[in-house]
């Protein structure tokens, strides 16, 4: 008992001696540990005091879910913010086809073609020349056999119908005096008629053949046609009626000029022979136009409930520079679509029609034209799908992403808040916003920098800026006032 009780007293004078040496240790060493202990101090003030700025005005959980900061007049002109109030409206759902401008088959093109064996001894009208119709394309000197028998069998022709009609006046005034029967009178007006049908029908051809009535009035007088000149058709429409189409080119200056065709190419050579219906010069008026879309299968049940409908498509032309032109005033819609599908591309095409603008200068005596829309340029289709009503739409540069979160920007003179939002439907140009509690009608939203200013607001709460700084073009700041 009393050894435990020794050893007691014994332990105990151990622990305390070991206190002892520790604090006179401690004490003996307080220029090493009290440096580090003041600046953990300092550094846990300095979490404190975040803690309460990340609390403050700008934290999200005071404001609504924003985030508040202002900027200069200036930072906002370079940044070149513009905004403007929300006002709900319908936007179209829709889907991106791409295309091409084509001509416009039995109406864009025309060919011209050699109406009898001859040579080119003229050409009119080269490649890029804009012609009326009528006007002198190639002038060729005929070999043809067949023209010119009927050159001679139109002469005869007439000459025979003039000497019956000669013995038909004499034979009546015998008739008139009793000395001649009547029915000699009778055969020689049928064999007039059978003349003058088979003149009808000798002109009829040679009409066809190029010739000018002019030339065939010189053919019954005896003089043959050597040359014939090949001229501009006139315009036909869709069902072959001749129609009068000239569209009218603006000229730089305010003047107008109007023309029928443009020789897009020419087929023959000066001195070249050429035969019966070889064709000669391609002339072409580009004012009608139509738009290919290329389409896949699975997309037909929304390009016919477009074409059914008469829904209007958004175009969007490549290197199209609108600002040098009048503004493009019309409606797209699906023409119609394709039955066939393309066994290279897996698709299949429809048809938009396009009416083109164009104009026109003069140089060296000659007009020349320019179309604002060319075949073979690439366009973007946007065909409507589907109507949403009563939401919010703005340009896709007015949102900005931060993990699962989409947020646009209000602005309330110099103070621009942040807000989170829904977004329902998204293209390369716009953004639709759904209609919901978030935003209200009429509040003031940037319409677009929305990534410049983002990175604005967290430089802002990375300095731990409050929200009463404003921030000038140069990224300084001061106080407000």
């Amino acid at each position: 008992m009393r050894q435990k009780r020794l050893l007691s007293m014994v332990g105990g004078t151990t622990i305390v001696a070991a206190i002892f040496v520790i604090i006179l240790t401690a004490i003996v060493m307080r220029d090493r540990w009290m440096p580090w202990l003041a600046a953990n101090s300092a550094t846990d003030h300095q979490h404190d005091d975040h803690d309460n700025r990340d609390h403050g005005d700008n934290h999200p959980n005071r404001d609504g879910g924003r985030h508040e900061f202002r900027l200069s007049p200036q930072a906002q002109k370079n940044l070149g913010l513009v905004s403007k109030p929300i006002v709900l409206q319908p936007y179209w759902r829709t889907i991106q086809v791409p295309g091409v401008i084509i001509d416009r088959p039995g109406v864009t093109d025309r060919g011209v073609t050699a109406p009898a064996v001859g040579v080119v001894t003229q050409v009119h009208a080269f490649a890029g020349d804009t012609v009326r119709p009528g006007e002198k394309l190639v002038t060729l000197r005929l070999f043809s056999e067949y023209l010119q028998n009927t050159q001679s069998e139109l002469f005869k022709a007439t000459r025979e119908t003039e000497l019956i009609k000669e013995e038909r006046a004499r034979i009546q005034a015998l008739a008139n005096a009793g000395s001649i029967a009547g029915n000699r009178i009778i055969d020689l007006d049928q064999r007039i008629r059978r003349q003058d049908a088979l003149v009808q029908a000798y002109r009829q051809d040679l009409l066809t053949r190029g010739l000018a009535p002019s030339q065939i009035g010189q053919i019954t007088e005896g003089n043959f046609v050597a040359t014939i000149d090949v001229v501009a058709p006139p315009f036909l429409n869709g069902v072959g009626e001749q129609r009068d189409i000239r569209p009218v080119a603006f000229v730089d200056g305010g003047g107008a000029e109007e023309f029928g065709y443009e020789v897009q190419e020419l087929k023959v050579d000066l001195g070249q022979q050429v035969q019966a219906g070889q064709l000669l010069s391609v002339l072409a008026n580009h004012q009608s136009l139509y738009i290919e879309g290329h389409a896949f299968k699975q997309e037909a049940p929304n390009l016919e409930r477009a074409a059914q409908n008469g829904w209007s498509i958004r175009v969007e032309f490549a290197e199209d520079d609108s600002r040098h032109w009048p503004p493009l005033d019309q409606s797209f819609e699906i023409r119609h679509l394709a039955n066939t599908i393309d066994a290279a591309n897996r698709t299949f095409d429809f048809f938009v029609p396009l009416t083109n603008q164009s104009r026109a200068y003069d140089k060296q005596g000659k007009t020349f034209i320019v179309w604002r829309f060319r075949p073979g340029q690439r366009v973007r289709l946007h065909v409507p799908v589907e109507q949403l009503e009563n939401v919010i739409v703005l340009p896709a540069a007015a949102i900005v992403r931060e993990g699962p979160e989409t947020y646009v920007f209000r602005q309330k003179g110099n103070r621009f808040s942040r807000l989170p939002v829904h977004v329902i439907l998204e293209d390369r140009l716009n953004v639709v916003l759904a209609n919901d509690s978030a935003i209200a009608p009429g509040v003031e939203l940037v319409q677009g920098s929305a990534a410049s200013l983002n990175r604005v607001l967290r430089a802002q709460s990375d300095r731990g800026l409050p929200a009463g700084i404003h921030v000038h073009a140069d990224g300084t700041t001061h106080a407000a006032h």
